[in-house]
């Protein structure tokens, strides 16, 4: 089997660090306040100047997980952080991270293991 040229995977570590920067530089405007939407993977792509699907084919390739991968285990940090403050209700967490109620709760629970409810029952 041939091998890949030593050129192209720093291609890979290069697409993909621009990709982590760009969403994380995104999602600390997103939670300051300073953006009232989450960008797509095709809008980070587009900040990028690359096509989606290629950026998508090129993290895959580099790291073995999809960009969205990445993009909700952030917005899983966020979530944590943000139930483990009491005066912040589970809803108004949820609209902040752009979800309804029923959503949260099953994006959370699938990543978490837990509901936001037990969650904050465990770390407040």
């Amino acid at each position: 089997m041939a091998t890949i040229p030593l050129k192209y995977i720093t291609r890979q570590a290069e697409i993909t660090a621009k990709f982590m920067e760009a969403m994380n530089t995104h999602m600390d405007a997103f939670m300051a306040g300073e953006t009232e939407h989450m960008l797509s993977l095709k809008e980070i792509a587009a900040i990028m100047c690359l096509h989606p699907v290629h950026v998508t084919n090129v993290i895959k390739l580099h790291t073995g997980h999809h960009p969205c991968y990445f993009y909700e285990h952030r917005i899983l940090a966020e979530a944590r952080a943000l139930l483990k403050n009491p005066h912040l209700s589970i809803t108004d967490i949820a609209i902040r991270l752009t979800y309804d109620t029923s959503n949260f709760t099953k994006f959370f629970k699938q990543y978490e293991g837990i509901t936001p409810s037990a969650f904050r029952k465990q770390n407040t």
